[in-house]
């Protein structure tokens, strides 16, 4: 019988450079989208899924980001006092229950394959999830759900993936692919960070995966390649050599990245229009922006 996807890493040692001087003392995954921290679109994400244990790959600078899973009793008290009760709720979804969540520390920044690597030992010999916090997926059904489903029926690794244009393609690992089957796209080889032309197809990897543990047994094995950093699309790679299975999945969603200033914005606006008690007074600002634009011209 497969095993149950019940793990996930988030690396988060990231410095958040492109967006100083804001993180300069405060952790990128915590920056707000509308009124939740970008960390808790990919913790509410990983839950739907069945994800129970939660490993976040960290660094120096980011203890907001532990205190902010943490209880707060005085301020909880606080507003049950006051009868707020959907504040109290909103308040408690953040808890994470003792021994749910772990730290692991990444001296180093030296790529995604290696904050991956640096939680080998509390993943053991089970297929687990890695999620990127800067990639915000708005979805019906969350991503992860979505390919936790598909896993149960292939196993193997399995990449959320997207189609991009030419020229944004050494901005991604990109998909070698074998057989188009739809929302899922059998993989022969992965390209990380081609030029325009020597992408293998305009399918993009972005921050969802499900993996094998032997992923984590490649990385033992790899040497720092694209940009001096350990890949994990190398290591994916190598599965595929060894005649393990890799899956491209298209998930039905739209993904912000937010992990760029433009990203950030485009995903406030979005999720802002998608909010009830938001969307009247935003939608009139943002109408009277485009009139004030059109009287310009």
């Amino acid at each position: 019988m497969r095993k149950k996807v019940t793990k996930a890493i988030f690396p988060v040692a990231g410095l958040g450079t492109r967006f100083l001087p804001a993180t300069k003392s405060v952790p990128k995954e915590i920056m707000t989208l509308v009124d939740r921290p970008l960390v808790q679109y990919a913790i509410d994400e990983a839950r739907a899924a069945g994800i129970k244990e939660f490993i976040f790959v960290t660094s120096r600078g980011k203890g907001a980001l532990e205190d902010y899973f943490d209880h707060a009793p005085q301020l909880e008290q606080e507003l049950r006092k006051k009868g707020k009760e959907d504040l109290l709720k909103a308040l408690q979804d953040t808890n994470m229950d003792s021994g749910a969540i772990a730290y692991i520390r990444q001296h180093r920044a030296l790529g995604l394959g290696h904050a991956v690597w640096c939680a080998r030992r509390l993943i053991g010999n089970e297929p687990f999830a890695v999620m990127l916090p800067d990639d915000v997926i708005a979805a019906e059904k969350p991503c992860l759900q979505q390919m936790v489903e598909a896993y149960a029926e292939t196993g193997g690794n399995m990449v959320a993936a997207m189609e991009v244009e030419p020229e944004r393609a050494s901005s991604y690992g990109m998909l070698d692919v074998s057989e188009d089957m739809g929302h899922m796209v059998k993989v022969k080889g992965m390209v990380e960070k081609p030029r325009a032309e020597d992408a293998p197809s305009n399918l993009a990897v972005i921050g969802r995966y499900i993996l094998e543990p032997s992923v984590l047994r490649n990385l033992n094995q790899i040497k720092s390649g694209s940009g001096g950093e350990i890949q994990l699309t190398d290591a994916i790679a190598r599965d595929i050599e060894q005649d393990n299975p890799v899956y491209g999945y298209r998930f039905r969603g739209q993904r912000f990245d937010c992990g760029s200033k433009s990203g950030f914005l485009q995903a406030t606006v979005a999720f802002g229009l998608a909010r009830d008690d938001l969307r009247d007074d935003l939608h009139s600002y943002l109408s009277s922006i485009m009139q004030v634009d059109k009287a310009a011209q």
